[in-house]
């Protein structure tokens, strides 16, 4: 009996954050801030014995998910991985920071901007090891997307924070868009990549 109360309390108070997310108009970065640090393992390297780019890969879209989850009260998905900058090779040993913040927000989707640490935990040396950006959509149960809460920017840092993410959407949409245009079987194509590392033998 005493099981099924608190499993009943603990359902109660999710469907109260549920609700209590859904119904803020704005929250702040600061609201949804994640961090996260873990110590690199041998089991974590590759074959050259630094630490594998599809596991740090893998921790930075759970953190963006944990990051957008938090900022819009609903399960969120990824939707794209917009930027991915490896720095700096992480080596076993270092303790790994993770620290993702929401960036931008529209209607049902949010842009988590994650920055990588490593530090030496006997030298306390630092170094920023990646940077990255993750479109996530937030949906509800049924799987239909549904409007999270606006940001609300206090300082400088998020302002541009945010005017970056919407250059880079404008960027990106200006890129697709040349590239579903652009005739790939013209000629001049050909002539063009005679002066790369290729050899076309058609």
């Amino acid at each position: 009996m005493t099981m099924l109360l608190i499993k009943f309390s603990e359902h109660i108070s999710n469907t109260l954050n549920y609700h209590y997310c859904m119904n803020e108009k704005f929250k702040s970065p600061e609201q949804s801030r994640v961090m996260l640090s873990l110590l690199m393992l041998p089991s974590h390297a590759n074959f050259s014995g630094k630490i594998h780019g599809g596991y740090v890969l893998s921790l930075i879209d759970q953190i963006a998910f944990a990051c957008a989850s938090k900022h819009s009260g609903v399960y969120c998905v990824t939707a794209s991985v917009d930027v991915v900058d490896f720095k700096a090779p992480i080596e076993v040993g270092e303790m790994l920071t993770l620290k993702a913040t929401v960036n931008y927000v529209g209607t049902s989707s949010i842009v988590v901007g994650i920055r990588v640490d490593a530090e030496n935990i006997q030298t306390g040396e630092s170094k920023h090891c990646n940077s990255s950006f993750l479109t996530m959509v937030a949906k509800d149960n049924h799987g239909k997307t549904v409007p999270v809460p606006g940001l609300k920017i206090s300082n400088e840092t998020d302002v541009r924070r945010f005017a970056r993410a919407i250059k880079r959407k404008e960027i990106k949409k200006k890129s697709a868009k040349e590239i579903a245009e652009a005739n790939f079987s013209d000629v001049s194509y050909k002539e063009e990549l005679k002066n790369y590392n290729v050899e076309i033998n058609l």
